[in-house]
C-alpha cells in the first residue's frame, strides 16, 4: 500500500501551464472562450490554473486552439 493516497504521504500536484501557453500565443481569455466553444468562467479557470474537474472534450478542444500538446498544458511537480 505505499501508492495509496489512505497511507499518509505528500503525492504531487498536476499544475496547468495555460497562462504561459496563452500569452506566448497572445491569446486572450475570451478568444479562447470563442474558439474552443467554451464558457468564459472555464476559459478563466484554464488560464488561473484553478480547474477542479476536468472535461477531456473542452481539453482537447484548448490544445486545438492552442497548437499545442495535452504534455504542454498539464504538468505533474
Amino acid at each position: 500500500m505505499a501508492n495509496s493516497i489512505f497511507v499518509p504521504q505528500s503525492y504531487k500536484k498536476v499544475i496547468f501551464n495555460t497562462k504561459k501557453i496563452m500569452d506566448e500565443k497572445q491569446i486572450n481569455r475570451n478568444q479562447l472562450a470563442t474558439r474552443a466553444g467554451i464558457r468564459f468562467q472555464v476559459a478563466t479557470r484554464f488560464y488561473e490554473g484553478t480547474i477542479e474537474r476536468l472535461d477531456l472534450d473542452v481539453l482537447a478542444r484548448v490544445c486545438f486552439v492552442l497548437d499545442c500538446q495535452v504534455s504542454d498544458i498539464l504538468m505533474l511537480e
